[in-house]
């Protein structure tokens, strides 16, 4: 599963997923060990002091060697192996040695405090906690990197990134975390099949309510989701926040603004949602992200919510003439911000304060981040980059529909930062995301719920708070 990509951010799964996917998992053996990071000095590199050049911004030296953990989730490895070819091109001389997992948290986090690898991607469900690297001092700051020259276009880093990734990267004023996917989030159909039965794919619930009919009568059930990561409804339900009540409204919430919760058409934006479980219109059964995926491409319900990492993930087992297509999260009539796409940059990289080659490391996101190394992420994962221009020559359905949903959207992007700002409150989030969809909340007690989760953390004194100002 990718957390790829959230942000979202965290695309993040996905931070997706950071989204996001594990906020809150912090551990209380491993809090102590990010906790002796805290207020130490970061090691002293001694492989950097060559000659810097616009080929080698950090001073990079031959004969070094840099350790990359790759998460290996749903948008896979290979395109980080095409990375370390791009990379040692230029770089012949030093060693990369690259690993990949799935338990980033459980093997990454322990040696946080000692000697860890030099470049980690924090992503999936076994996430480490970002605020919590951050606070502790224990990721470095990357704002060198956003200076350097792009690797094989003109102008910087910073120049060659898409709109939001490196706000969805910075925190308490400084870049922490580069994220290299760029994800839509939206409800998924099967396109071949919608043609085949004459049917519109909705852009309203009131449309979406009207079709559910003509789809159980195909013994289908309407919509099925993951029920078993919170992150996964979640996303949903915060689109949907976003849509009825706008942009500020979200930022009230992320900066813990007394009632934002409350704040007029949340309710209205959650209450279909509350409609499509008491209407049964879910399919059956506690699935996780795989599984419910897979009984999507099975014909078992007619749409999904997911990001745009789905193809790749389960591209092995998809059926021949299954259109995947993208549509974007169904509105309501008089929603504020109806044509805003729930899209940011996700699967993020982070350089440990004490990696013993944090040169290379600089150096090896250059590469990724290259127009190269973006083409052959978009090629391989069938995903967005979060390069500008990764998949203009990528030809495939399902990357077109989520990039037209991209060019019929607003110049804002839907984005949420308290599940990066405030662990407790985001695994709070995806617990009560999960209650609803399995309609042991009303949307009513959803609202006042977290509310009351977000009123808590205001009034803590021992937590440090964050500010959202756009």
């Amino acid at each position: 599963m990718s957390v790829t990509p959230e942000n979202l951010g965290d695309l993040s799964r996905r931070t997706l997923l950071q989204r996001a996917a594990a906020a809150g998992l912090l551990a209380a053996p491993a809090m102590g060990l990010l906790s002796a990071c805290a207020g130490s000095e970061p090691s002293k590199s001694d492989n950097g002091g060559a000659a810097k050049s616009k080929d080698n911004p950090f001073g990079v030296k031959d004969g070094s060697a840099v350790k990359v953990v790759i998460f290996n989730g749903g948008l896979g490895d290979q395109w980080a192996k095409e990375d370390k070819v791009i990379f040692n091109a230029k770089h012949p001389n030093i060693t990369v040695n690259m690993s990949s997992t799935q338990k980033i948290k459980t093997e990454e986090q322990p040696k946080m405090a000692t000697q860890p690898s030099d470049l980690v991607m924090n992503s999936g469900a076994d996430i480490m906690d970002r605020a919590t690297l951050i606070n502790e001092g224990a990721i470095e700051p990357l704002d060198d990197l956003l200076t350097a020259p792009a690797w094989d276009s003109e102008g910087t880093v910073a120049d060659s990134l898409l709109p939001g990734t490196v706000g969805d990267g910075t925190q308490n004023g400084k870049f922490y975390v580069v994220n290299v996917a760029f994800t839509v989030w939206g409800n998924w159909y099967n396109a071949a099949l919608f043609k085949k039965e004459g049917w519109q794919a909705p852009t309203t619930w009131d449309e979406f309510f009207a079709l559910a009919p003509k789809i159980k009568a195909k013994g289908m059930a309407p919509y099925v989701h993951d029920a078993v990561h919170g992150y996964y409804p979640r996303w949903a339900l915060l689109a949907s926040i976003w849509k009825a009540c706008g942009k500020q409204v979200a930022i009230d919430i992320d900066n813990l603004k007394e009632n934002a919760w409350k704040a007029d058409g949340v309710l209205k934006a959650l209450e279909p949602w509350e409609k499509l479980v008491k209407d049964k219109l879910l399919l059956p059964g506690k699935l996780n992200h795989t599984q419910s995926q897979q009984a999507w491409l099975d014909g078992k319900a007619a749409f999904i919510q997911v990001g745009t990492w789905l193809k790749n993930e389960m591209a092995s087992t998809i059926p021949p003439g299954f259109e995947l297509t993208l549509s974007d999260y169904w509105s309501n009539p008089g929603d504020k911000a109806a044509k805003d796409v729930f899209a940011s940059s996700g699967e993020g990289f982070v350089v440990p304060s004490k990696a013993p080659n944090k040169e290379a490391a600089k150096e090896f996101l250059r590469a990724i981040l290259s127009k190269a190394g973006s083409a052959k992420f978009a090629e391989l994962t069938k995903s967005l980059a979060s390069t500008k221009g990764s998949g203009d020559n990528v030809q495939d359905s399902a990357l077109a529909s989520a990039n037209a949903l991209m060019k019929g959207g607003t110049s804002d992007l839907i984005s949420w930062r308290f599940p990066d700002f405030y662990a407790d409150l985001a695994k709070e989030s995806e617990n009560l995301s999960e209650e609803l969809m399995a309609g042991r909340l009303t949307a009513q007690q959803f609202v006042d719920k977290m509310q009351a989760a977000a009123d808590k953390v205001a009034k803590d004194s021992s937590i440090k708070k964050q500010t959202r100002t756009a």
